[in-house]
């Protein structure tokens, strides 16, 4: 039998996290059906505080991240390497600010952030040839800018993890690491950032940080005594 607690804790996975639905439809999404990005909880509720009305971002990994960041940023490019997931993608993701690139052809790939003369706020390594790609990406990061590096936690049985890794903090970024589930997963892993020394993000709200999901305190008094008194 399961005490009360730990209902009311499975009910917060269900409703606030909606991460039941998300491993049962393979989704990406939000408990209001808001794309999200495969990154780590605790990374995507930091990322989400920030203003990036006027930032430029870079992903190499398409996917429901590309709708996350176009609903937040000025101009989001992809890069995509499968032409079945471009098909897709081109069809089903309809933003007038994210434009998706296939590119699978040698070097294409980890280069095609080149291809336009901007620097970008946010980059994103999520796709194929990481190593290659955190390479590129330093040289097109903008000064107060960050770099997300996915699935980082794979550092311990991968080679090209090591590499990448180690090039990101040869370029004097810093490294912060978030554990712990993420959508479409029954298992933990780990989303890093690594900021420029100047990183200056602006917060959408006046404190930070925010209440995040689940959070008790985001109630008001009433509705916290209430919640307090029938389950702790």
């Amino acid at each position: 039998m399961y005490s009360d607690k730990f209902k009311t804790f499975i009910k917060m996975w269900q409703e606030d996290f909606a991460i039941e639905r998300t491993i049962d439809e393979k989704v990406c999404i939000d408990r209001d059906g808001n794309p999200l990005p495969w990154y780590t909880y605790p990374a995507i509720e930091y990322l989400r505080q920030f203003d990036y009305k006027d930032k430029k971002v870079f992903e190499f990994g398409c996917g429901f991240s590309s709708l996350f960041w176009a609903l937040r940023a000025q101009k989001v490019v992809s890069v995509e390497d499968k032409e079945e997931w471009f098909a897709r993608w081109q069809k089903e993701f309809n933003a007038d600010n994210l434009e998706i690139l296939l590119r699978d052809e040698g070097e294409g790939y980890e280069k095609a952030i080149f291809e336009k003369e901007e620097k970008y706020d946010v980059i994103v390594v999520d796709g194929k040839r990481r190593a290659e790609c955190c390479k590129t990406a330093v040289e097109k990061l903008n000064q107060k800018g960050m770099i997300i590096l996915d699935d980082s936690d794979r550092i311990n049985t991968s080679e090209e993890y090591v590499k990448a890794v180690d090039i990101l903090r040869k370029n004097d970024l810093i490294q912060i690491d978030f554990y712990g589930f993420c959508p479409m997963n029954n298992y933990t892993k780990t989303t890093s950032l690594f900021l420029k020394r100047d990183f200056e993000p602006k917060s959408l709200y006046e404190v930070q940080p925010i209440n995040g999901w689940g959070n008790l305190w985001s109630m008001n008094r009433q509705k916290r005594k209430r919640f307090y008194k029938e389950n702790v």
